[in-house]
């Protein structure tokens, strides 16, 4: 078992806050840059990644409550790797590629009120849940990442504290980034 020292903790508190800050702005810059490039093929890989991450949490909660400790640490290095994955793809996939509506049924990336019209009370339902989870997303960031700093540094009761309302969050966050696949893959043009 790995335990941080103590000099180094404000050193990570303080990257913990910038790469917070930094990802939601690159993800953010990512509507206004585009760059040539054929990755259409990356969203049902980080789908999938999203999917494995929500599993991998599951098991990390499952193994814990049982006092299997490596085992736990295992499973969320492993759900922490694949979501950083999923970001790398996520970046790039959209680097490369103009947005998707929902409901776009001719793939022509506008969406038109008649699209719109057929779409129905899905349009709503696909926009409530991409809005939260993208909102989320930004809150988990710092959340998971100081729940592991703690738990880095040996301080289980912060580490515990945290994570009661970071895990809800990060499992939400991993299963709605299916969600929002499956809803919006066939209109992927």
């Amino acid at each position: 078992m790995n335990i941080l020292p103590q000099n180094k903790i404000p050193t990570v508190k303080k990257l913990i806050i910038g790469v917070s800050i930094v990802i939601p702005l690159v993800v953010g810059a990512l509507f206004r840059i585009r760059i040539p490039g054929d990755l259409s093929f990356l969203p049902p890989i980080y789908a999938g990644f999203n999917a494995t991450t929500a599993l991998l949490l599951v098991l990390a909660l499952v193994v814990i409550k049982q006092g299997k400790m490596e085992l736990h640490r295992f499973f969320v290095r492993l759900a922490l790797m694949l979501s950083l994955l999923f970001l790398v793809c996520y970046v790039a996939y959209h680097l490369t590629s103009d947005p998707t509506y929902y409901g776009d049924i001719n793939h022509d990336r506008k969406l038109t009120s008649l699209e719109a019209t057929a779409a129905g009370s899905m349009l709503l339902i696909y926009r409530i849940i991409l809005i939260s989870h993208i909102g989320l997303s930004m809150v988990v960031i710092p959340m998971v990442l100081f729940a592991y700093l703690h738990a880095w540094a040996g301080d289980y009761t912060s580490h515990k504290r945290l994570v009661k309302f970071a895990y809800p969050i990060w499992l939400y966050v991993a299963i709605t980034g299916v969600v929002v696949y499956w809803l919006i893959s066939p209109f992927y043009g």
